[in-house]
């Protein structure tokens, strides 16, 4: 099977993941049907293995639940030096450029990769790393906060593969990468 980069996010409607104080509680906001997930589980079933920023990895240890994720996860940092206890055979900590990254993660079996974090996100469409992505647009407004994308050297052309509108205000979009032969 051919390796894969996935994103699966949420975003405000001006394209936020978080507000400017880094938290995601406005996530919350969404009415929650019982057993609607928006297709997050099928989205990691297809998933190895998870590749996160710090920042993101520091924000989901702050969310006092167990660790969420059975599957291996990958932190890119260049200053986390280690993880908690708990999570040693779960975590483990990258850096590097991606490319070598991503060889040492394939090289350990994981192709279908679950890429999370803008600042991670951000440097993997940098480097045209990125083959799918999952947005869900959630209807607010947050003004300011981080951002989603960043600044691009060249631009990058996606299929919008499905559009899909969840409690009549929640839109999620399906895009994958269209790439000259």
């Amino acid at each position: 099977m051919k390796p894969k980069n996935r994103v699966f996010i949420a975003t405000s409607i001006d394209g936020f993941i978080a507000d400017q104080d880094g938290k995601i509680d406005w996530l919350h906001d969404i009415p929650s049907a019982e057993g609607e997930d928006m297709g997050y589980a099928q989205f990691m079933a297809a998933s190895d293995a998870l590749v996160m920023g710090r920042n993101t990895f520091e924000t989901v240890l702050g969310f006092d639940i167990p660790w969420p994720y059975e599957k291996p996860v990958f932190v890119l940092s260049n200053n986390l030096k280690t993880v908690p206890e708990q999570l040693q055979d779960r975590v483990q900590i990258v850096s590097g450029p991606l490319e070598e990254v991503l060889a040492g993660i394939h090289q350990q079996g994981y192709q279908q990769l679950y890429i999370d974090g803008g600042k991670c996100i951000q440097s993997f469409l940098a480097a045209d790393l990125i083959d799918e992505m999952i947005l869900t647009t959630i209807p607010v407004l947050l003004g300011s906060g981080i951002p989603l994308f960043g600044e691009l050297e060249q631009k990058l052309k996606f299929d919008c593969r499905e559009s899909k509108v969840y409690f009549d205000s929640v839109e999620q979009r399906h895009f994958v990468r269209k790439r000259e032969i």
